[in-house]
């Protein structure tokens, strides 16, 4: 039961990030600066929602015999459109933000994860393109890169999507800014240099 609770409130907040993409507002940023991840995915976003139409009217032309069959199919072709165009809409709304004290990582409806920036050991530049699974690692790829690695001093808890509890020691996430998101932190971590 758990898991139907978590996915109903995941595509409520898919959809509630569709309605924010229209709105050109953001979620959660206020207060602090956001770091937008979205950039690169655009593209494949866009040719995998026009190949999601595609398949949508070829299968209106195989099953238009069969109307019953025809409706079905067409509302979930219909669905894995929308889904596809929330899944990039929530990672536009839902940026990572550096506020007072710490940085929220996000990835677009999945993950929102609070890291106290005095937690924080070391942040580094630091382009990946493989990422092997570890104990205490998670890994936030965008387009199967990461560009920005913390190291923690204590770990931080990550609650998956179906509610399992993580301790995180090192977090990589992908940041548009990668540059400038390492430099804010440097200066609130250690505002002195």
């Amino acid at each position: 039961m758990r898991g139907v609770r978590a996915l109903v409130r995941h595509e409520l907040r898919l959809l509630a990030s569709l309605a924010l993409w229209a709105a050109r507002r953001t979620h959660g940023a206020g207060g602090g600066r956001a770091f937008g991840y979205a950039r690169g995915q655009g593209a494949t976003t866009a040719g995998l929602a026009f190949v999601c139409v595609v398949e949508t009217l070829g299968m209106s032309v195989l099953l238009r015999d069969r109307p019953a069959v025809h409706a079905v199919v067409l509302v979930l072709d219909v669905y894995t459109v929308v889904f596809v165009i929330a899944l990039h809409a929530a990672s536009v709304v839902r940026p990572h933000v550096l506020g007072p004290g710490s940085l929220r990582v996000r990835l677009a409806a999945h993950v929102d994860l609070r890291v106290p920036l005095e937690r924080i050991a070391s942040v580094r530049r630091e382009l990946r393109t493989t990422h092997e699974r570890a104990d205490g690692v998670l890994d936030l790829a965008v387009g199967s890169r990461t560009s920005v690695t913390l190291v923690l001093a204590e770990p931080v808890t990550h609650v998956t999507f179906f509610g399992r509890r993580r301790e995180v020691r090192v977090l990589r996430l992908h940041a548009d800014d990668a540059d400038g998101l390492v430099r804010a932190l440097t200066r609130e971590r250690d505002p002195a240099s």
